[in-house]
């Protein structure tokens, strides 16, 4: 009976993939008697968690009731108060809990309070499921890195354009709505800037429904980036153009005061780990790379990802010019090639999507 209900909570938790950011999803379930007397999920950073949520609906049933959480609940005072605390104070008698919190602020410390207080405490159940759902703030967590996906759309034979440059489009609508999904819940979404010139796109979510827009980030070394391009002047999403020290003071002012935010490297090249370590410093969780092929090889040197998600298309384009996903020089040895893990197959329209990770 525990998985059903957990289940239940990690669907909820679920629903709220890409709005909670820098903070994981998480999702509890209140049950009495055999019947949900209380639920919640997070929404938001800085708002209540879903503990909280949970137990404000359950009220006075929340007294010798059964808690289902998704994620350990936090035991030190953040944006919100400790949510441990909460629990006891309601008078919840046992707790099954899905994630360990991998957060130095938590780690253990908000089971062994419940514990303490003499509530009844399993943990570890439907855990697999749970951590892949907060992979992203898991990774953040213990790096200070985002969590990296390099987006591809190709054909069967791994092109990604034809010899002449033609790519729109590879892949088919609904695929192309499915990766909009993919920019709402990401914090940001990185080109290159031969993307911005040869494209000039927004970079920005179109979602029957809406969507959060994510940062949009350019990486152009010498600083090629139009002033009139759409991420430039559309204001639609914050833009930050990463740069070199070899570029024009001018320009940077221009850029900057048309709203851009300009980040010059003190390098001759733009080192992606060093990127990485500035987002993460400044609380971006998760990237979504939708550059070129210079770009994704660019993450595929230093292994600086953690999932891939192709969109492969029924067609067959060929030809030793056409463009391919990953260029550059490659992975020159198979053994120092990365292994990854497939997590799902699914169709897309007429399309096929996969979603691989890192192996361990």
């Amino acid at each position: 009976m525990e998985n059903t209900f957990m289940k239940m909570a990690i669907d909820l938790a679920r629903s709220t993939h890409g709005q909670t950011s820098p903070n994981p999803v998480v999702g509890a379930i209140i049950v009495r008697n055999n019947q949900i007397v209380g639920m919640g999920a997070h929404l938001k950073a800085g708002e209540p968690h879903a503990e909280r949520h949970a137990l404000q609906m359950a009220g006075e049933k929340a007294k010798n009731a059964t808690m289902y959480v998704t994620l350990e609940p936090c035991s030190h005072f953040g944006k919100t108060p400790p949510c441990a605390d909460a629990v006891i104070e309601a008078g919840i008698k046992k707790v099954y809990i899905a994630s360990t919190d991998p957060n130095p602020k938590v780690a253990g410390n908000g089971i062994d309070r419940l514990r303490q207080a003499g509530i009844d405490v399993e943990v570890d159940i439907m855990k697999e499921e749970a951590d892949r759902l907060n992979q992203v703030f898991f990774h953040y967590i213990q790096t200070g890195k985002p969590f990296v996906t390099l987006k591809s759309a190709t054909s069967l034979d791994g092109k990604i354009a034809t010899s002449k440059g033609e790519s729109q489009w590879i892949t088919c609508e609904e695929s192309r709505y499915d990766s909009h999904q993919l920019r709402h819940i990401n914090d940001a979404i990185l080109v290159g800037v031969n993307t911005i010139l040869a494209d000039n796109p927004s970079l920005t979510t179109r979602l029957n429904e809406g969507g959060k827009n994510p940062i949009r980030i350019v990486l152009d070394h010498k600083l090629r980036t139009p002033e009139t391009a759409k991420v430039v002047t559309d204001q639609l999403a914050p833009t930050w153009i990463f740069t070199t020290n070899h570029t024009n003071a001018q320009k940077i002012q221009k850029l900057e005061d048309a709203g851009v935010k300009v980040i010059v490297l003190n390098s001759k090249k733009i080192i992606i780990s060093d990127l990485l370590t500035y987002l993460g410093e400044n609380q971006i969780s998760s990237l979504l790379v939708e550059g070129g092929s210079t770009i994704n090889d660019a993450f595929l040197q230093n292994g600086d990802f953690q999932q891939v998600i192709v969109y492969l298309a029924p067609l067959i384009i060929g030809g030793k010019d056409a463009l391919t996903s990953f260029s550059g020089k490659g992975i020159l040895h198979l053994k120092d090639a990365t292994m990854l893990k497939i997590n799902s197959v699914e169709r897309t329209g007429n399309d096929v999507k996969l979603v691989l990770t890192k192996g361990e």
